[in-house]
């Protein structure tokens, strides 16, 4: 009985912990990759940083781990296409200087589009 007790307050600490993970932060060649975490543990946003400044992929997921978003940072700013899911809906959003130069956006009803989940 003891020992079960002992386990049940291993089980809630494991439980509160991985609710309140911090940010993660290694260290990939002159990169650091950064990792920020739901109150769930699933993973929130992934990407990283170069001179304290978002640089490189970076991707967002929900709370169930599935991507909605996906780009990539220049010295901080966004650049280039950025992908945003968003039910049946996938919006391609191009950026120049760090400002929306142009939105597309499709549906899976779409013939064009496939299942890019």
């Amino acid at each position: 009985m003891k020992n079960i007790g002992i386990l049940m307050v291993m089980l809630c600490t494991l439980s509160i912990t991985a609710q309140n993970k911090k940010p993660l932060f290694e260290k990939e060649g002159n990169l650091v990759k950064g990792t920020f975490y739901h109150e769930n543990g699933q993973i929130s946003q992934q990407g990283f940083y170069s001179n304290k400044k978002l640089h490189g992929k970076w991707s967002s997921f929900d709370n169930n781990g599935k991507k909605i978003a996906m780009g990539q940072y220049e010295n901080g700013a966004k650049t280039g296409k950025w992908f945003f899911w968003n039910n049946d809906k996938l919006s391609e959003v191009n950026y120049v200087d760090n400002s929306i130069a142009e939105v597309t956006t499709w549906s899976e009803k779409n013939d064009v589009v496939g299942n890019f989940k």
